[in-house]
């Protein structure tokens, strides 16, 4: 004996199935907004309108910017020519690429060849957007990506 499949049936199955779509993307859609971590810059205008003579001062450092973590230490090593390089660092924040729920500012300190911090920092994709200057006071700035398997 085989049971009719009515109207209702069908739309019970539709309002659940939809249901459980909708339900699904307004969890994606809130925790995309929750842990947004905002905006780089308050005016994308204005901040255009010298970028490319900014990136090319910045260029002309020939800095070559790379960072590693090995345990909980934050190694910056920032190099030209070969030779290691001390800027000031004005800001320096370490965190997740997706949220500031984790974010840090570490504290740098050079040892001759890089510069070292102590930070707490697990597995997974980190930034480290930096802020620094040269000694004839160029700025730079980078995120400088972390991947720690």
């Amino acid at each position: 004996m085989t049971k009719e499949i009515k109207g209702w049936h069908v739309a019970s199955i539709f309002v659940f199935a939809f249901s459980i779509i909708i339900s699904v993307n307004l969890v994606l859609a809130f925790n995309a907004v929750k842990t947004f971590p905002g905006l780089e810059v308050s005016n994308s205008y204005v901040a255009s309108q010298s970028f490319d003579e900014d990136r090319a001062t910045q260029m002309s450092l020939n800095w070559d910017v790379s960072a590693s973590l090995e345990g909980d230490i934050l190694t910056l090593n920032i190099t030209k020519d070969g030779r290691p390089v001390n800027p000031v660092i004005e800001s320096a924040t370490f965190g997740r690429a997706t949220n500031v729920q984790q974010d840090q500012t570490p504290v740098f300190e050079f040892d001759g060849h890089a510069l070292r911090a102590p930070v707490d920092a697990g597995p997974g994709n980190w930034n480290l957007r930096l802020r620094a200057r040269s000694e004839d006071g160029i700025l730079f700035q980078q995120r400088v990506i972390v991947e720690v398997p």
